[in-house]
């Protein structure tokens, strides 16, 4: 075996931990401590930022998230209240008004609804 061989230095396990721990041990004890308490709020917000940031969006999301159907072929249609929205199954163009999904149609336009009538036979 070479005593020069970097592989014999080589620390695993258990070992590597309590290096390690030394390390950042003795290196805490000649920081000052204005730059240790600054890691512990890095690493603080580290850990907080993400929690805070998805149950933020989650609360925003529920606040601005529109789903209902469609006005003109009843398909289920989702998106944001700010937004103008095209319905997936029949293109139609939508935007979110007054708490409804209505569509949007160029002025001038009336929209009817079709009745269907059955015709009656009349005999003489």
């Amino acid at each position: 075996m070479n005593p020069n061989d970097m592989r014999s230095l080589q620390l695993r396990g258990l070992g590597a931990w309590i290096v390690t721990l030394f390390l950042l041990v003795g290196i805490g004890s000649i920081l000052p401590d204005w730059l240790i308490n600054l890691f512990f709020v890095l690493a603080g917000l580290a850990i907080i930022a993400p929690v805070a940031g998805f149950f933020g969006l989650r609360w925003w999301l529920q606040r601005n998230l529109v789903q209902e159907s469609c006005p003109v072929c009843s398909a289920p249609v989702s998106g944001l209240k700010t937004t103008n929205l095209q319905c997936q199954n029949c293109g139609e163009p939508l935007q979110f008004e007054n708490g409804k999904i209505k569509r949007v149609t160029p002025p001038g336009t009336v929209d009817v609804d079709v009745v269907d009538v059955t015709a009656q036979v009349i005999e003489d």
